[in-house]
């Protein structure tokens, strides 16, 4: 079967996506010539138009809001994927079109970097999303949970922790308004788009809450230096944006598509030049 050189990320809306800078940089370190395109696929849209990008794509990455509703469109779920019923990265061979997750690999991977462990107490922001990797792995390593949420997603957040405690029944799994988050926490991750570019100046929450987080991570790539983080550093505590995680997850999709490994310095230096190259885009 021939090789297939069309990627995709898939998402809505995805208009300013840094997936291509890093996609296409990581094809060029291994000198496979491919090209890689934002797809913007509404909802109501997304049965017609994945079916037809999965008829002709080498490899497809799903974004925000779709990482659920593929699923009856693939012919099965790998490792975590199967373990989430979430998909970030599609792999389209002689087996089929099979779902995987490497969102936990990008987590995991920045963590470990930056040598900030995922244990203790820890403060999730959020129940959407990627939210659901951040649970299930800081339940899988043993942390103790509070998830913080608007009330109106009161009901995702209890349908997350029921799906958490069907993972690892033992966990201790809290949940609560982010006005009222209390406690000292090892690791606090904000998996909202609070603070995401264009409305970098917000925060998920106050400053007295922040100050009682060990460590912060903000799956926010944009800015770099979200005001979460801004204020964590002003406080003493050890912080980490999102860009390191978008690029270790790519670097866990092409190792899936073509069982590439990459050297670590080559995508130390990546994350700095995707970094460099959303400052510029968005100066």
């Amino acid at each position: 079967m021939a090789q297939k050189t069309q990627f995709y990320v898939i998402g809505h809306p995805i208009g300013h996506s840094m997936s291509p800078f890093i996609h296409k940089r990581l094809f060029n370190l291994k000198k496979f010539d491919a090209d890689y395109s934002v797809y913007d696929i509404p909802p109501d849209k997304l049965k017609v138009m994945l079916t037809s990008l999965l008829d002709h794509a080498g490899g497809i990455n799903v974004t925000i809001p779709h990482k659920q509703q593929v699923l009856p469109f693939l012919d099965g779920l790998c490792g975590r994927a199967q373990l989430y019923r979430s998909v970030n990265t599609i792999s389209i061979d002689e087996n089929g079109c099979m779902g995987h997750n490497t969102d936990a690999d990008g987590f995991l991977n920045a963590l470990r970097l930056e040598n900030i462990r995922l244990e203790g107490n820890i403060a999730i922001l959020g129940s959407g999303g990627v939210g659901r990797t951040f649970a299930c792995e800081a339940a899988l390593a043993g942390c103790s949970i509070v998830n913080a949420v608007r009330p109106v997603d009161f009901k995702k957040a209890d349908e997350l922790r029921d799906y958490v405690l069907k993972l690892k029944p033992q966990t201790s799994y809290t949940i609560t308004t982010l006005d009222s988050l209390d406690g000292n926490f090892e690791l606090m991750i904000n998996a909202t788009p609070v603070g995401m570019y264009p409305n970098s100046h917000n925060m998920p929450v106050d400053q007295k809450t922040v100050s009682r987080a060990a460590a912060v991570f903000d799956a926010v790539y944009n800015p770099a230096q979200t005001e979460l983080l801004k204020c964590a550093a002003a406080n003493g505590a050890r912080t980490l944006g999102g860009m390191p995680m978008l690029v270790w997850q790519a670097v866990a999709a092409h190792e899936i598509w073509h069982g590439t490994k990459f050297d670590t310095d080559d995508i130390v230096q990546l994350i700095d030049d995707a970094s460099e190259e959303m400052r510029r885009h968005f100066a």
